[in-house]
């Protein structure tokens, strides 16, 4: 038999928490020595140690372990219980990668700060287009709220402009402007089309008006990397004296399949 001091070390956990699993009943010491109080183990109690710990590091309240290991649960609720807890990790891996590439992101943006030269931005007028849009609500004008959106909106409106025997004439576009009420951004993905709007179409037609001065710059890669080139055009309208008139349109002049050679004109109307 073992004290619970090589039982512990055996089973890699604390003599402490030996003492608590004890006292909830979770693993009894397979005797007590009744003079001294002290508490011995056997070897085959490692096998019930190894799978409370491989429990709790699945999530399991410790009575919900004791549970399991009592079989107060049939073969079916565990299923669904390893099941439920496998998404819930699989949902937070996810949700830690977001973050890290946020980070990693705004990272690029810090490194890259002042090397964008503010000469590659060039004012000119952005005429009219007729585009057939769809439209959906983001939480904030991130990087990382805006791409849930917009991308899922323009895979959806190229599949309903195929439906429909529409080609587009020109490249995508999106544009923002504030949701009603000012809860969020309502991005509208677009693609120029050359039809007239129908009450049938399951997508809108409008004609975006012509932008009479625009600051443009282009980006080059992917628009979780947009941040550096939209700051350096935010410094030459500022250094320039002059005034923002809104959210800058996006025309995706190259958007292939890998986002690193994306190429995107930043349009930036200008006031004045």
């Amino acid at each position: 038999m073992f004290t619970i001091g090589d039982f512990a070390r055996h089973g890699r956990v604390s003599v402490r928490m030996l003492h608590h699993y004890d006292a909830i009943g979770l693993l009894r010491p397979a005797r007590v020595d009744p003079a001294s109080g002290y508490r011995f183990y056997e070897a085959g109690q490692l096998a019930r140690l190894n799978r409370i710990t491989a429990l709790k590091d699945l999530g399991f309240t410790l009575r919900q372990v004791r549970d399991i290991l009592d079989e107060q649960v049939s073969a079916g609720e565990l299923r669904g219980m390893l099941r439920l807890r496998q998404a819930e990790l699989e949902a937070a891996m996810a949700a830690a990668a977001d973050r890290l590439a946020q980070v990693e992101a705004r990272l690029r943006t810090i490194e890259s700060e002042g090397q964008m030269n503010t000469d590659d931005v060039v004012v000119k007028r952005i005429p009219a287009v007729r585009v057939a849009e769809l439209s959906g609500v983001a939480r904030s004008y991130e990087p990382r709220d805006i791409g849930p959106v917009v991308g899922p909106l323009f895979q959806e409106l190229c599949r309903r402009l195929d439906e429909a025997g529409v080609t587009p004439v020109g490249p995508g576009i999106a544009y923002y402007e504030d949701a009603p009420g000012g809860d969020g951004i309502l991005a509208h993905a677009a693609m120029p089309v050359a039809v007239a709007p129908e009450d049938g179409h399951d997508f809108a037609v409008v004609d975006l008006p012509a932008i009479e001065r625009a600051a443009t710059i282009v980006h080059r890669g992917p628009m979780d990397d947009v941040l550096s080139t939209e700051q350096t055009l935010a410094r030459w309208i500022a250094d320039g004296d002059h005034r923002s008139a809104g959210y800058a349109r996006e025309l995706y002049l190259e958007a292939g399949e890998d986002p690193a050679g994306w190429v995107t004109e930043l349009q930036e109307p200008l006031a004045g």
